[in-house]
């Protein structure tokens, strides 16, 4: 009840609340989506005029948590990637979602459903990754969303993810992993610049060093990671960053895709911030991005146009 006592018309199972972006035409709707367990993650879904059905793009970057509060943010502060998209007729949508358990993926494996009293019973709860999954599979029931066109860019945990998502799921039609920080997806065996935390018992990777991909390839499991990467069937672009502490690691995750035969791009570009691809809105209120940041959201339109769009 509204405080005068009148009835809100809401639908609870389908809550939209609908902002201004700023400098932008293309507002925001954020909405809750429902999750393999029944949980609620936020969204932040933008189209552009008219009825569409448009294409979409699902956009991912770093680790999960935050919630509501963070998605306005990267909403706010992140999108100029997605006005870019937008202009060119592409929908688009910030996701949240949960936050990463420390190799649950790689101790439990896939996630199994099955049933007990009526109900649903996991072999483990879902992981981060599934939450994109559950998205795809949402935005598809939207009428104004061509479900047969939707892509994907993550960019550090979010290009990991991408990897573990093309590798047990056929919605996509392409990927861009920007920085891609998939040592879990590879198995890769640390040496001493990681170190498990004490405190914790989780493995602290805050100041991995693994620049090199001849130093990253040796310390792969290699037969885990080209079983993971052999059930790949989407095409795949992969960003690197030449100066970044984990270049190797996001080239090795490429050259796995290559050697498999993939339907694969590599490109690396000299830019001295993590998530470049994600130009962040100025203290001035505006977007500058650099000659480099715009190559590079220029690349994954043109790769977005040949696997999305057409």
């Amino acid at each position: 009840m509204s405080p005068a006592g009148s009835a809100v018309s809401l639908d609870p199972e389908h809550v939209v609340a609908t902002e201004p972006v700023a400098g932008s035409p293309y507002p925001v709707h954020l909405m809750y989506v429902e999750m393999a367990d029944g949980a609620y993650i936020p969204i932040g879904l933008r189209k552009p005029e008219g009825a569409g059905p448009f294409p979409i793009i699902l956009c991912a970057t770093g680790n999960g948590g935050g919630g509501m509060r963070m998605l306005r943010d990267h909403v706010q502060s992140k999108s100029y990637t997605q006005d870019r998209l937008l202009e060119n007729g592409y929908a688009v949508a910030w996701m949240r979602y949960r936050a990463e358990v420390d190799y649950a993926y790689d101790r439990i494996g896939r996630l199994i459903e099955s049933g007990r009293q009526g109900r649903q019973l996991f072999n483990r709860g879902p992981l981060e990754y599934e939450d994109a999954i559950a998205v795809a599979e949402y935005v598809k029931t939207l009428a104004y969303i061509d479900g047969e066109r939707i892509g994907y860019i993550g960019v550090s945990h979010g290009g990991e993810m991408a990897l573990k998502i093309a590798s047990e799921y056929r919605g996509f039609r392409a990927f861009v992993a920007s920085e891609p920080a998939s040592h879990e997806f590879l198995r890769l065996k640390p040496d001493n610049t990681a170190h498990v935390d004490p405190a914790t018992g989780l493995l602290n990777v805050e100041k991995m060093l693994m620049r090199e991909a001849a130093k990253v390839r040796p310390r792969i499991t290699e037969d885990v990671a080209k079983a993971r990467v052999a059930t790949i069937a989407t095409p795949f672009f992969v960003q690197g960053r030449d100066s970044d502490e984990l270049q190797g690691i996001f080239r090795v995750s490429y050259d796995l895709l290559h050697e498999a035969g993939k339907d694969a791009f590599w490109k690396s570009y000299d830019h001295d911030v993590h998530g470049f691809v994600y130009p962040v809105r100025n203290p001035d209120g505006g977007y500058t991005p650099d000659a480099v940041q715009r190559e590079a959201v220029a690349d994954v339109i043109a790769f977005f146009d040949k696997y999305v769009r057409s």
